[in-house]
């Protein structure tokens, strides 16, 4: 360890303070700060905001600018938060405020706590098998190396201010070109799609082939493992989760509709027209959650479909909690096609264009790594005490 560093526990350097249980409402005097109001990047999200009436009891649990708290629980389990003193707040049982008291910057904890290290440690100390629990007894036992000079510490927190802060502006230009390859892509392919010339046709998916779906399988049915996959809406073109009898396969495939190899299967609720080609092996799909044109192909080829789907604006219903595509929404959607020659022409064009998209995609998605891995390598070095002004050129 460098000289002027020390290791110690939470427990020996901070006071660690659970939050206040209220009744939270739509409008009242005070912010209340939960653990769901800390997004996956660990910053205070201002979506569902909910308040405190003003009491006595509460006043203790008044959030201060740069006050740090930390989530037990839930989908944010160990995230830190960097409380900015935007309105009056108070924070909730579910989380822990770490006082430093003057010991530790609580921005330099902050950084520590995306770190490597923080995760391995906060993960073997959490308790719960189906959901991750931390309480302020394993956060007091979480070890934290760091500088005891105060100077030190906010030489430390300057670098990586301005390397965290070159490091998300390069992350934001990569995904602005990302946007732009695929707005690009997607632009060349409605050219495509619009076309209206001599020798071809607009028809509308209904005068293509009958919308068909699988015949409906039961829950009880299904199992965690077996002989056929069954593809949810959830599962749908990953892997499965479910499972049917070889014998309910064969008897459903047989009687009622059933996809051709080749066919192009599209999400109908939920997120709208992902598309999976059936590629003729044994598996079963979930009824009216995924659907398919019974397409022979005589006016359009699957492949040229499959295409078109992906520029499509499908215009589904609105429902109260979800987005659906109903049958009538598929057949009225219109397609233009030309004859099946100039078809397989097009599809080759698009087919290598997407190529190139994902070969730009791929390029700037290995940037983004190498940030994301240049991040980790940053914190590494910070709290090994090895950092130096180099690290903000990116």
């Amino acid at each position: 360890m460098r000289d002027g560093w020390d290791k110690k526990s939470i427990g020996e350097i901070a006071a660690v303070e659970y939050g206040f249980t209220g009744k939270a409402v739509v409008e009242g005097f005070y912010r209340y700060v939960r653990i769901t109001d800390i997004d996956n990047n660990g910053e205070l999200s201002n979506e569902n905001k909910r308040y405190l009436e003003y009491t006595q009891e509460a006043k203790k649990f008044i959030l201060n600018d740069n006050d740090l708290l930390m989530a037990r629980t839930g989908a944010t389990f160990a995230k830190v938060l960097l409380y900015k003193d935007y309105e009056p707040s108070l924070f909730a049982s579910y989380l822990i405020r770490i006082n430093f008291r003057d010991k530790v910057l609580n921005k330099l904890y902050w950084y520590f706590s995306k770190s490597e290290s923080y995760w391995e440690q906060a993960n073997s100390l959490s308790s719960g098998s189906a959901q991750p629990h931390f309480n302020g007894a394993a956060l007091k036992k979480m070890a934290f190396t760091y500088p005891t000079c105060f100077t030190e510490q906010k030489q430390i927190v300057a670098i990586l201010d301005k390397a965290f802060e070159a490091i998300a502006k390069a992350k934001a230009n990569i995904e602005r070109n990302i946007e732009n390859a695929k707005e690009l892509f997607q632009s060349k392919l409605n050219e495509i799609f619009s076309q209206k010339g001599e020798g071809w046709e607009e028809k509308s998916l209904g005068e293509l082939g009958k919308v068909s779906m699988c015949k409906r399988i039961l829950k009880k049915q299904t199992t965690t493992s077996g002989d056929i996959p069954f593809y949810k809406i959830g599962t749908f073109g990953k892997s499965p989760n479910a499972f049917i009898d070889i014998n309910i396969f064969q008897e459903f495939k047989e009687k009622y509709s059933f996809p051709k190899k080749g066919d192009i299967l599209i999400s109908a609720s939920g997120t709208i027209g992902r598309r999976v080609v059936y590629d003729g092996k044994p598996a079963y799909f979930q009824d009216s959650n995924i659907v398919w044109i019974d397409n022979n192909e005589d006016l359009v080829l699957n492949e040229y479909l499959y295409q078109f789907y992906g520029v499509c604006i499908w215009n589904p219903s609105k429902g109260a909690t979800i987005s659906r595509l109903y049958n009538d929404d598929l057949r009225r959607i219109k397609i233009t096609f030309p004859d099946i020659v100039e078809q397989k022409k097009l599809i080759e064009k698009m087919v290598k264009l997407n190529f190139q998209t994902q070969a730009v995609y791929l390029h700037y998605q290995q940037k983004f790594d190498k940030l994301t891995e240049l991040k980790k390598s940053i914190l590494q070095k910070a709290f090994a005490g090895e950092l130096t002004k180099n690290e903000t050129a990116i």
